[in-house]
């Protein structure tokens, strides 16, 4: 028996008909939504988590100078409960879209207004705030893309990317 599938939320042609898919079967990277309380914000990241499956990712798969949604298929959504400050930058509670632009040594955070669009949709008009991040160098390979927002055990908390041998980060307070 052949089967084939046609484009998202397509059809299968196998030996008895056709059959039709949600989008969701049809998807490489799995979806995941991460929930993380810091000083009694929930923190909430919506995303796709490819893998980075023998390829190179920072400077190969993302490539340097470029805008980048970390994720697959729908935008990366990140929601918070609580105002956050970023610096000097106050984030009001709500949903916003993650971007990033980085090169060989320098790294970005965009946070962005739009929500809902897929993952390759940017409008710079929509930017909230651009933030440096920071960069460390991890001791093993992590395979899927992890993003999350940690807590601090001093208070606060910080926004981390990781993925490859590299975690991105930049940290963060709970407005009270």
């Amino acid at each position: 028996m052949r089967t084939w599938k046609l484009g998202v939320g397509g059809l299968v042609a196998c030996g008895v008909g056709l059959v039709s898919l949600s989008a969701q079967e049809f998807r490489i990277s799995p979806h995941e939504t991460v929930e993380s309380v810091v000083d009694g914000a929930t923190i909430t990241v919506d995303y796709g988590r490819p893998s980075m499956r023998g390829r190179l990712i920072f400077g190969g798969l993302i490539a340097y100078g470029r805008i980048w949604m970390p994720g697959a298929d729908e935008a990366t959504i990140i929601t918070t409960t609580a105002d956050l400050r970023f610096g000097e930058v106050r984030l009001p509670a709500g949903s916003y879209s993650l971007y990033t632009l980085t090169d060989e040594t320098n790294w970005k955070f965009i946070i962005n207004a739009q929500t809902g669009q897929f993952h390759t949709e940017y409008h710079a008009d929509r930017d909230v705030v651009r933030l440096d991040a920071r960069r460390d160098q991890l001791p093993e390979a992590v395979e899927r893309l992890t993003i999350s927002a940690v807590p601090e055990p001093a208070g606060g908390g910080r926004l981390q990317l990781e993925w490859e041998t590299t975690r991105f980060w930049v940290p963060f307070t709970v407005v009270r």
